[in-house]
């Protein structure tokens, strides 16, 4: 959201930033794969900056500023993809991080979890989803509670999907939305936050149109104010964790 300033001095121009130096190809790039399942999470060495899913977070983060939001949510390498209860931030696998790790991933699971740029925006946007919620505390809404159902209800450990329920939207695959309200709600923002998603068109008649308008409203209402920051929830940098991981990617990664 823009916004309009009063006009300031100039200010002179900033000292150049040294540029950082580029990373040296890791030693493990040309391994095979059973002796890169041994390799300790801790020895991997992975940041996002540099790496594919980089500019896909740039992207969201875009999506969330042209939408007026004041949200910065933080994003960090882990063993999958979630968003921590009550962390307004984003675990991205560290398969994404690297291409020898995506090929490990497709090679040992026979899929790569968010390994397309349009599969990975998907998953982005809805993890953004459960973020806004923590960053914004949505669940104790009211409107939200009677729209979507209560956070406190368990998670199945399977569900029956209703391939025709016109009462959910329509993003992530096997009906992921129908699952748990939680999951119904991040939903939902991941495909009012998609751009040209024109869900007011592809929803018409539907129940979900219902929730979709709701988060439209709520978004705008919340678009002037600050939201909660990971740092207030979060001990230490998840990263951190990752990078004193002992486990190996055989047991906690890959396979």
């Amino acid at each position: 959201m823009s916004e309009t300033s009063p006009a300031v001095p100039e200010a002179p121009p900033a000292a150049p930033v040294p540029k950082r130096a580029a990373r040296l190809p890791s030693e493990w790039e040309d391994w095979n794969d059973e002796r890169l399942l041994a390799l300790r999470m801790c020895d991997l060495d992975l940041r996002i900056a540099g790496s594919g899913v980089a500019p896909l977070i740039r992207q969201v983060r875009r999506e969330l500023r042209q939408r007026g939001l004041r949200f910065h949510p933080h994003f960090w390498i882990s063993d999958e993809w979630f968003c921590p209860d009550g962390v307004p931030g984003v675990a991205i696998p560290f398969y994404l991080a690297h291409p020898r790790l995506a090929r490990l991933e497709q090679n040992q699971m026979l899929e790569v979890e968010g390994g397309s740029p349009e599969w990975c925006l998907r998953i982005l946007r809805h993890e953004v989803g459960h973020a806004a919620e923590n960053a914004y505390r949505l669940r104790r809404l009211r409107r939200r509670q009677e729209l979507f159902g209560l956070s406190s209800q368990k998670y199945p450990e399977d569900y029956t999907a209703k391939p025709y329920s016109r009462s959910f939207v329509l993003h992530l695959d096997s009906w992921y939305a129908q699952s748990h309200p939680d999951e119904d709600f991040a939903e939902t923002f991941a495909v009012w936050l998609t751009p040209g998603s024109d869900w007011a068109k592809r929803y018409a008649g539907w129940k979900a149109l219902q929730k979709l308008e709701y988060v439209d409203a709520l978004m705008k209402t919340l678009a002037s104010q600050p939201a909660l920051r990971a740092a207030v929830f979060l001990e230490e940098d998840p990263a951190r964790a990752l990078r004193r991981a002992a486990r190996t990617l055989r047991d906690g990664g890959a396979g």
